[in-house]
């Protein structure tokens, strides 16, 4: 794992959400943040003004480019509860079980490295030994999964990993290329 503001190739699951564009607004499932949520919620907005106007549900999800079934979905919901009922409930799914000092906490043990907390024969964090540090940190159990959502809301994203020696040595290597390397080709 990584941090995914440390390392520019990284690539996000945002990707898969541009694979259909101009058919729907934002795809299907998945996680949102804050901002995200408030999009979502002036889109019913917009779809709630449209109920108001007497507008059918099928020519709301065409002009909000949305699904057929959300719009009937929500124009149920305006029925029943108003414009209330479209609001935004916060985010979906479990709190955190960390809080923010465990939090930081846990950023400051997976920016110290793994051969801090005796993985020396690589240095990757991979989800079990992130789920195993949470355990010895903070006596909690996490699994796999739960670890790579809780890595991901702290800004980690899993990444490739490069095989470097621990050893390396940066400057021999940049004198070797510019002595040897130079010399040989």
């Amino acid at each position: 794992m990584c941090r995914s503001d440390e390392v520019s190739a990284c690539r996000h699951l945002s990707m898969l959400f541009g694979a259909y564009p101009g058919l729907v607004r934002y795809a299907e499932g998945g996680g949102v943040d804050a901002r995200g949520r408030a999009r979502r919620e002036e889109v019913r907005m917009q779809a709630a003004d449209l109920f108001e106007q007497g507008v059918p549900a099928d020519q709301v999800a065409a002009r909000l480019r949305v699904s057929a079934k959300s719009a009937y979905a929500w124009k149920k919901v305006w029925r029943a509860r108003g414009r209330a009922g479209l609001r935004s409930k916060g985010p979906s799914g479990s709190p955190c079980r960390l809080d923010p000092a465990r939090l930081d906490r846990l950023q400051a043990a997976l920016d110290a490295g793994p051969a801090e907390y005796g993985w020396v024969e690589d240095q990757r964090w991979t989800l079990a030994r992130v789920a195993a540090l949470i355990g010895r940190l903070f006596h909690l159990r996490y699994t796999e999964r739960g670890v790579s959502y809780l890595l991901h809301r702290i800004g980690w994203s899993p990444q490739v990993p490069v095989h470097r020696a621990v050893e390396r040595d940066e400057k021999a290597i940049i004198v070797w290329r510019q002595e040897t390397w130079s010399r040989v080709r």
